[in-house]
């Protein structure tokens, strides 16, 4: 957007954060916080099998390894020197995480293996298979490019609308109004961007001010407190950029019919835009409530310009 102005892309995160971001989901429990900080640098989930049988090729040991109950039936059939010896290895190939699923118990010479080795364990009580599929969710929203742009995002009937202007445009103000009529915050000010690769989608979200705005005279407010708690979304598709200017920004370039079909690029993926010049005495909330339902009508195959011109010519035939 804007030659990425005001965007911070992060994509890179650590273990202490996949933990946190996790901890309910996948019912995450610290065991052994050695390597907490160190960067997951490959988002995937992986079964070390073949490796514990002491077969390394193709190894990946950028990967979280988890342990299932087949991985932990086999280390049970060693002795105890042979399961310590294919343990080490393990860790000595890379191995800086072990995911011990299934309610699986940690014994006292796999925690000092990973003490020594300066590596973490975690234990879940989620089956394997549930694990890794929870797991793989977690991950890919953890490691999904993202932004923050100084924009305020809405949902207005069912749409997700992010609304970016020079300071001072009303863009508070205009979401204050739609949430008196019904509609939703997401963020106000400063809007988190995160992209869903997989889909080619983008979803809008707040930072730390979740829930709150900042409105010129009267301060911060707490937004559910005042409207309730159907008044906010933790997360909402983004599909519509309105772009707040002032009237002489745009005068001669204003799209009288709605024929126009702006887009603006956030994170790689193109999305719709509309330009709504700012000046005194001009219904905001209006507006961008009605930019929104026209928005929907075309998304579900309906263009009102294009309705009428064909009105307009079956008129002039007759």
């Amino acid at each position: 957007m804007d030659g990425d102005k005001g965007i911070i892309k992060a994509t890179r995160f650590s273990l202490r954060e996949f933990v946190a971001a996790g901890r309910d989901r996948l019912k995450l429990d610290v065991v052994v916080d050695a390597g907490l900080d160190h960067p997951v640098t490959e988002p995937m989930m992986y079964r070390p099998g073949l490796a514990l049988t002491g077969f390394f090729g193709n190894f990946a040991h950028k990967r979280i390894q988890v342990v299932g109950k087949a991985e932990s039936a086999y280390l049970s059939s060693l002795g105890r020197t042979e399961r310590v010896a294919r343990l080490q290895a393990l860790f000595e190939h890379g191995a800086y995480c072990i995911v011990f699923a299934a309610g699986l118990k940690v014994s006292d010479e796999i925690e000092a293996l990973a003490r020594q080795a300066g590596a973490t364990i975690l234990a879940s009580p989620l089956l394997t298979r549930n694990l890794i599929h929870a797991s793989t969710f977690v991950l890919e929203t953890l490691s999904a490019p993202t932004a923050k742009l100084y924009a305020t995002t809405v949902e207005v009937a069912g749409i997700g609308v992010l609304m970016r202007g020079a300071p001072g445009l009303g863009k508070s103000e205009t979401a204050l109004g739609l949430i008196k009529r019904g509609n939703a915050l997401v963020a106000d000010d400063l809007t988190c961007i995160r992209k869903d690769v997989a889909n080619n989608m983008l979803f809008a979200y707040a930072g730390s001010t979740r829930n709150y705005m900042e409105i010129r005279g009267i301060g911060i407010i707490h937004v559910p407190s005042v409207f309730g708690v159907t008044a906010v979304r933790e997360e909402k598709r983004l599909d519509l950029v309105i772009s707040f200017k002032r009237m002489e920004e745009v005068n001669g370039e204003l799209d009288r019919v709605g024929e126009g079909c702006l887009a603006t690029d956030i994170l790689g993926v193109r999305v719709p835009e509309i330009v709504i010049p700012v000046s005194a005495g001009r219904d905001l909330v209006n507006l961008v409530e009605i930019a929104a339902q026209q928005h929907k009508l075309r998304s579900a195959g309906y263009d009102p310009a294009a309705a009428l011109d064909e009105q307009l010519k079956r008129r002039a035939l007759a």
